[in-house]
Parts: C-alpha cells; sequence; structure tokens
C-alpha cells in the first residue's frame, strides 16, 4: 500500500530541495525524520513536514504505524516561476526570478 502527499509552491527553489530530498530517500520514515531534524538547511522543515503528513494519512486512513513505513519515493520538482525585474546600468533591465517547488513523498510498508 503506497500512501502520497504533495506540498506545493514551497517557496524553495527544487535545486535546493533536491538536496535534503536526496538524504531521505529508501530510508524509514522515523529515519528520515531524524536525519531532517538534524540537517544543516532551515528548508529541512518543510521536506519533514511534508513526510510527517504521508506517515499520518497512513496511520489514520489504513492503520498503518509509522514504525512500519519507509519513503520509497520522493522528489522535488519545478513549480512555477515569479518573474521580476530590477533597474541596471545604462537603462538595462536586470531579470529576477524567484523560483519555487512542488515535493511528494510516498510511503509504503517495509519489506521483510
Amino acid at each position: 500500500m503506497q500512501i502520497k502527499s504533495v506540498a506545493k509552491d514551497t517557496g524553495v527553489s527544487a535545486q535546493k530541495m533536491r538536496r535534503l530530498v536526496n538524504l531521505v530517500r529508501n530510508k524509514p520514515v522515523e529515519e528520515a525524520l531524524t536525519i531532517l531534524r538534524f540537517a544543516p538547511s532551515p528548508n529541512a522543515r518543510i521536506v519533514a513536514k511534508v513526510v510527517k503528513a504521508a506517515a499520518a494519512d497512513a496511520e489514520s486512513v489504513y492503520q498503518i504505524p509509522s514504525s512500519d513505513l519507509r519513503v520509497v519515493g520522493i522528489a522535488a520538482d519545478e513549480a512555477r516561476t515569479l518573474k521580476r525585474y530590477r533597474a541596471g546600468a545604462r537603462r538595462r533591465v536586470k531579470p529576477i526570478l524567484k523560483r519555487s517547488s512542488h515535493i511528494t513523498v510516498i510511503v509504503a510498508n517495509q519489506e521483510g
């Protein structure tokens, strides 16, 4: 049984989120949350929130304890980009790209 949880438009670029996502892929949920708690990035809190949401869904809907769950799939995909501009030298325009990302977490029962 696979349970999916998604966080959309996180306000952090996908490139920064992928570093955190790669730390917890294929880990048990409890170990993944411990890794994210001590990760040096402040964005680990966002990833941990999505992992907790997926585990909570598994517990409430399917009565699977979080100790039996494993993060089988996790991804950080690009979301919309806000485009802003700033004045540059010689009346030129310098673009500012405010990137965002979607985080998808899939948890399932551990094998054996």
